[in-house]
């Protein structure tokens, strides 16, 4: 046990008197850390608490991707999708704004005069053919409520003609004999004069030609020989030069 020496400080006039405690020696450890058994370090192991591991952010990985099998009423669509294209020669989208039940069987009427026909498919169906298919480029035209008008011969004019009097219905695009065509290209393609009219027109220059050189073969041989000897001075002296 440390000692403790009080000394008393005599009282001076006026002053009270002072108490001083001084405590010697040094400081006893009584106490050790005792080691811990090992069946409450296992249970202490077995109970330690593991924070739960932080969740990625957003968008760290990327989103699973689901496969999702499509019904049979999609396939027999996608079905129907294939022959329109495969039987018809001109598929045109147009957008429908408001075109309600009396202005759409007019309007079917009119063109089933000129034998085109007109035809739904969702957007959803169309796109998901169009992206398996060579007209992959056609998929940004199906933008909200769009319709097709379909013929088996290529009749632009036609229907941009009867498409005149509709003005709710506004044309998107077309594919006319394999070939992705703007609404601006439709309009020059429906200028353009019909396979009939263009094969009469080479046939009469074909026979023009001909009926030119058997005139010529049939004039005087001395007429025949002047122009031949003209075009071989010319030669000469374009060579000349």
């Amino acid at each position: 046990m440390a000692a403790t020496l009080c000394v008393k400080l005599l009282p001076k006039q006026g002053c009270l008197p002072l108490t001083q405690s001084v405590r010697h020696g040094s400081k006893a450890v009584t106490r050790h850390r005792k080691p811990m058994h090992f069946l409450k370090q296992k249970l202490m192991a077995v109970t330690e608490y593991i924070p739960p591991t932080p969740p990625a952010p957003p968008g760290a990985y990327p989103a699973p991707t689901t496969v999702v099998e499509e019904s049979a009423f999609v396939r027999l669509l996608k079905r129907n999708l294939e022959k329109v294209f495969q039987d018809y020669k001109m598929v045109a989208v147009a957008q429908n704004n408001g075109c309600n039940a009396n202005d759409m069987l007019v309007l079917k009427n009119r063109l089933h005069k000129h034998d085109i026909h007109v035809k739904f498919f969702s957007n959803k169906v169309m796109c998901s053919f169009l992206n398996e298919t060579v007209y992959s480029n056609m998929a940004p035209l199906f933008i909200g409520p769009t319709v097709l008008f379909v013929s088996k011969e290529p009749k632009a004019k036609e229907m941009l003609a009867t498409l005149r009097v509709s003005p709710q219905m506004i044309l998107l695009g077309a594919c006319i004999d394999d070939t992705l065509l703007t609404a601006q290209g439709v309009a020059r393609y429906s200028k353009l004069p019909s396979v009939s009219v263009a094969r009469g027109e080479l046939v009469g220059s074909l026979n023009l030609l001909t009926s030119n050189t058997a005139s010529l073969l049939q004039r005087h041989p001395a007429h025949l020989t002047a122009l031949l000897q003209r075009y071989g001075t010319r030669q000469d002296a374009e060579e000349a030069t």
